[in-house]
């Protein structure tokens, strides 16, 4: 095996030379805070040990982390390099300037620290092209004018407020160090601002190391403003060196926190606070124009604020433009929404209404189990996939509308009847393909309710109104896509009307449990029931499952109605328990419920509430969830399974399945379908499938129980089939609780006769 010896080392000595950098970083803090602190307590003039010593030996150390910084960066970061060289010139105009003073010379303009000093600024200008060109890459036009209407609004300003120095340059003898003490602030604080402008109006929060060097360059720049007040005479010694030192430092520190691969930027939604520059600079920018009436101000400040007026008009009108759009696209998609939708129609309507029309709402078919199972985000994930196949699957001046949750709107131009059903068959069959979810292949489907213009309205509300009528028909009726009748009408009226009431039942305890008991073949005994929901409703009488339960599933209501299913069978387990009878209580789970992850804790809760054993409890599920979502359907069913809950796979034959799952899952019993024991009595194919079914269940470990037992010869071939429970009509039609006991108590006095 070949060793790169090289790479033994390599670890060890980047480790060693990181911590080393680390150690040098922290000594660069003290020694700037060190020489600040003497300089602010003692800044009187030039002392050797502070202003000598001191001095020379935090530009060394700030000279040395920088370099290391570079170093420690590598290839490809040529701003980097640029900024080491304009400290290094910086570092290097001090030094000179200090031997200078120690030697007694008086430094005559242009000096050789002037030009150390410039080359700073330049570079540094360099430096700022750079980062911003990257940063500016995708960026709205907008948000970079408001980058510069904050710079020029700052500029403006300062030009004002230095007017006499700028009179002074463009004399005709101006004072050399005037001007270029005048220059350095200038040229300074433009770059600064124009950095802080651009960052702080971007779409989402600067980088934090970004905001150092944005620091720095301001600090640098200030001490600039106050030298160029004091007549741009240096005097070496005082609290001006302390602000170009900290200035210089926060430089560096940038520079070695840019290089560091551990040191992340920082994100945040962009808010008002991104507008306050731009706002701010503005209104600096008319002050300067106002104040020039009243006294003298250099005309190169009134430029300045002159063309950051004229530049912050152009972000208004692009911020009122990017308003309406936004108040007319959904968020989330990207499509039009509702609003954009009535603007479109109304126009269309107006421009021309003879053109035949159709309006198609489309619902996704049962959505909710998507952010149920897999989270919001992967629900939001497949509205947006959603919305790109509709849209592709639109002719040119077709317009479609995200109108909120899983509902979207199309209008088809020169559509009838058969145009609006064979769009409602394409996207159907677009959608029917499956989507890729979390790593899973996700297939759905959709219902569609169609309107038609101007047969069922003459505008979008009344359009709007029957497609939606249309589209519930589509899926109650499992069609997939409904035109509108004038029957609907009626129809959606109740719908509205029973769900109302639905909600209303729900809450007062209008719900009950009817219960069928289980027979054990062997014994004839009963140990078990199944709790069966019934809506008394105040006006219609007692209700069956089949008229309120889809109902109950589209509206979102199946988890409420699952809950006091549950409450309501566990309560009566209770009583029977306390009477004597141990009966285990059977409950049927619809898909939607059994997505809650947290279904298991809250179950095993309930029961343990009551102090009830966790065998009193059955929890009958489809095959159709276990088939949806396999791995899921695993988890869910194994914690209710270890928490010593039941498990029955209901209607079982009827899902069109592999029987893998009987050997993967977590399960207890099978229920045969009622349409197989129906039959048995005159079809011996029927008899024969039944039999096979108990044999497969028995070889599994499982019980079988047979539903919808109807008569005597079913009931007696069952118990020759070694079949273990049975429950039907002929043994025991579900009843109350009330009814239930009167029925066990006359049973046991049968049973005592014979």
């Amino acid at each position: 095996m070949h060793v790169n010896k090289f790479a033994l080392y390599r670890g060890p000595v980047l480790g060693y030379f990181r911590r080393s950098a680390m150690w040098l970083s922290w000594v660069m803090g003290l020694l700037v805070f060190a020489y600040t602190g003497t300089l602010l307590l003692d800044g009187n003039g030039f002392d050797l040990l502070i202003d000598g010593v001191l001095s020379m030996l935090t530009q060394l150390v700030l000279l040395t982390v920088c370099w290391m910084a570079i170093g420690r960066a590598g290839r490809g970061h040529p701003e980097l390099v640029l900024t080491a060289v304009a400290v290094s010139g910086v570092v290097a105009a001090n030094v000179y300037e200090l031997s200078a003073l120690g030697r007694g010379e008086v430094l005559t303009f242009p000096s050789p620290t002037n030009v150390g000093y410039l080359l700073f600024y330049v570079l540094m200008t360099i430096v700022i092209g750079f980062r911003v060109r990257r940063r500016a890459r995708g960026l709205d036009w907008s948000v970079l004018l408001d980058g510069a209407v904050g710079a020029l609004g700052a500029a403006s300003v300062l030009a004002a407020f230095l007017t006499p120095f700028l009179d002074s340059v463009g004399g005709a003898s101006p004072d050399a160090s005037g001007s270029i003490a005048v220059a350095y602030p200038l040229f300074s604080l433009v770059l600064a601002l124009a950095v802080g402008g651009v960052a702080a109006s971007q779409s989402s929060a600067p980088d934090r190391r970004w905001i150092l060097l944005v620091l720095g360059l301001m600090i640098f720049a200030s001490t600039d403003i106050v030298f160029g007040i004091m007549g741009g005479r240096y005097v070496v010694g005082t609290p001006l060196d302390a602000g170009w030192m900290i200035g210089l430092a926060l430089v560096v520190v940038w520079l070695d926190a840019s290089t560091r691969p551990d040191a992340a930027p920082g994100h945040a939604a962009r808010n008002a606070a991104a507008l306050v520059l731009p706002a701010v600079s503005t209104i600096a920018a008319l002050c300067v124009l106002v104040l020039s009436s009243q006294v003298t101000v250099s005309p190169f400040a009134i430029a300045l604020a002159a063309t950051t007026l004229a530049l912050a008009t152009l972000p208004l009108i692009s911020r009122q433009r990017a308003l309406r759009r936004q108040l007319r696209t959904d968020d989330l998609t990207g499509l039009p929404n509702r609003r954009a939708l009535y603007a479109a129609v109304d126009g269309q309507l107006a421009a021309d209404r003879e053109r035949p029309r159709s309006l198609l709402l489309l619902d996704l078919d049962r959505f909710k189990e998507v952010n149920d199972s897999l989270g919001h985000d992967a629900g939001d994930r497949l509205l947006i996939q959603v919305g790109s196949r509709l849209a592709s699957e639109l002719a040119p001046g077709d317009f479609l509308a995200r109108l909120g949750g899983d509902e979207f709107a199309i209008l088809l131009n020169d559509s009838g009847q058969l145009e609006a059903e064979s769009a409602a068959l394409r996207l159907r069959a677009a959608l029917a393909a499956p989507f890729t979810l979390e790593g899973i292949a996700l297939q759905t489907s959709a219902s569609i309710g169609i309107a038609l213009y101007p047969e069922h309205g003459d505008d979008l509300t009344g359009l709007l109104r029957r497609a939606d009528m249309a589209m519930y028909k589509a899926k109650s009726s499992h069609s997939g896509h409904h035109l509108y009748r004038s029957a609907d009408n009626k129809h959606g009226s109740t719908r509205l009307r029973t769900l109302q009431e639905l909600r209303t039942g729900l809450a007062g305890d209008q719900l009950v449990l009817h219960y069928q008991p289980k027979i054990e073949l062997k014994t004839g005994t009963v140990n078990g029931v199944e709790a069966l929901v019934r809506w008394n409703h105040p006006t219609r009488g007692l209700l069956f499952p089949d008229q309120f339960l889809a109902l109950a599933e589209e509206s979102g209501l199946m988890h409420s109605l699952t809950q006091v299913v549950l409450c309501q069978a566990l309560d009566q387990a209770v009583v029977w328990l306390a009477a004597g009878r141990s009966f285990t209580v059977a409950v049927n789970l619809s898909a939607s419920s059994l997505v809650d992850a947290q279904l298991p804790e809250r179950v095993a809760e309930m029961i343990e509430s009551r102090e009830l054993p966790a065998s009193a409890l059955t929890l009958e599920i489809t095959e159709e969830f276990l088939m949806a979502d396999r791995e899921r359907a695993k988890d869910v069913l194994a914690r209710l399974r270890g928490g010593g809950i039941r498990i029955s796979v209901d209607d079982f034959g009827t899902g069109y399945s592999s029987l893998a799952y009987l050997r993967d899952l977590p399960i207890d019993e099978l229920k045969l379908d009622q349409s197989f024991v129906f039959p048995m009595a005159e079809d011996a194919r029927a008899a024969a499938l039944v039999a096979s079914t108990i044999d497969l269940a028995h070889g599994l470990g499982l019980r079988m129980v047979a539903e919808g037992v109807e008569n005597e010869v079913a009931y007696d071939e069952l118990v020759r089939y070694g079949c273990d429970y049975a429950q039907g009509y002929f043994i025991c039609r579900p009843v109350a609780a009330a009814d239930l006991d009167l029925w066990l108590a006359q049973r046991e006095i049968s049973a005592g006769t014979a």
